[in-house]
């Protein structure tokens, strides 16, 4: 009986399966599964987003605004509309004056709302409460896409967000862990630039300092040679502005400048080590276009060489504490840039070197 049994068992199965492709309920139930998922998935990052911001709130309060939440709500909402692209005349200039004016917006809302503690500190609870924002935004649009997908059972929208949550988690995770390094000042990866920079100048013979729009200028002498070492302002959590600070020099020395040579961090490829120097030509530095392009065609105008070096590292130890393995690869960088200006600078030439990056944790 048993063997009489399986045959119409199997042909019931297959015809189920074959009313529920034909019928649509086999891709309806997977949609609701993807959603149940996604849904899951999306809760984690809420809870993030929540206890993240609870710290942020928290770290106002020591800082003494008693009352964070309006100050939050604000800059967690702070957004940038783009300029216009479709006509490009002077777009990096436009580009330029609205990113500037979001920084100045930020800064002025943080020294008004924490007015007795330094700037240095101040710097902290921006770049703490941007990490935020940026948790608070993938939390939004997810939802948003959940939400639209889930109403109008839009199978192509739900497949695309279930196969790219993984990786979303990740950089939500990334965020996460980077918190606790911009909440306390440390030190991050994406500081390489300005640690080289740093350590280039204490084994330098330091003339002068300057700091122009948040970035330290500093003039030494190396080997028969004049350096002019650039970064941003540290020891806050600051970017500064290092391709005006390069081109302002530049045109201070007319052109009279043997090499331009940027140092940076850089996103490695899956299977490359970690502290990876690499050397190339072009301007290393990965904003949004306005220094990149200051450094170019001051460069370009004065028939500057461009040479660069970066070290490779993956998104979490760019945002994170600086790991040992990366501390000692800006060790090495020094002996590259020692040998470049060997190879590429004659005795008595003036050469400018930007450290690129945030500079938190690094004095100078």
């Amino acid at each position: 009986m048993a063997g009489l049994d399986l045959p119409v068992l199997i042909q019931v199965i297959w015809l189920v399966m074959l009313l529920l492709i034909l019928t649509g309920l086999y891709q309806r139930i997977q949609l609701k599964l993807w959603i149940l998922i996604i849904k899951t998935r999306l809760s984690i990052i809420k809870n993030v987003f929540e206890e993240d911001k609870l710290r942020v709130k928290n770290m106002l309060r020591i800082m003494g605004l008693e009352a964070p939440e309006f100050m939050l709500s604000r800059l967690l909402d702070f957004f940038i509309i783009e300029p216009v692209s479709i006509e490009p005349t002077d777009i990096i200039k436009r580009m330029d004056h609205i990113l500037r004016v979001t920084e100045n917006s930020v800064k002025q809302l943080t020294e008004k709302a924490l007015p007795s503690v330094g700037k240095h500190e101040r710097s902290l609870v921006e770049s703490a409460v941007s990490i935020v924002a940026s948790i608070g935004l993938i939390y939004r649009v997810l939802r948003h896409y959940v939400i639209q997908g889930e109403r109008e059972e839009n199978y192509i929208i739900v497949m695309q967000l279930m196969y790219l949550m993984p990786q979303i988690l990740r950089t939500v995770k990334i965020l996460h862990e980077a918190l606790d390094a911009f909440m306390y000042g440390k030190p991050i990866g994406d500081g390489v630039g300005p640690l080289v920079a740093y350590m280039l100048a204490e084994k330098c013979n330091v003339v002068s300092k300057r700091v122009i729009d948040e970035t330290s200028i500093l003039e030494a002498t190396y080997r028969n040679r004049r350096l002019i070492i650039v970064k941003a302002e540290g020891p806050g959590s600051n970017v500064g502005h290092p391709g005006a600070a390069v081109s302002r020099v530049v045109e201070e020395l007319n052109g009279n400048v043997s090499l331009i040579l940027t140092v940076d961090a850089a996103l490695k490829l899956e299977g490359e080590e970690t502290g990876l120097i690499a050397e190339g030509v072009g301007a290393a530095i990965g904003d949004p276009g306005p220094e990149k392009i200051a450094i170019e065609r001051v460069a370009a105008k004065y028939n500057i060489p461009l040479r660069a070096l970066v070290i490779k590292m993956d998104l979490r130890e760019a945002l994170t504490t600086m790991r040992k393995s990366i501390y000692q690869s800006c060790e090495a960088v020094i002996d590259r840039i020692e040998k470049i200006i060997e190879e590429f600078t004659p005795e008595g030439s003036t050469i400018v070197i930007a450290g690129i990056g945030n500079t938190m944790g690094i004095p100078g």
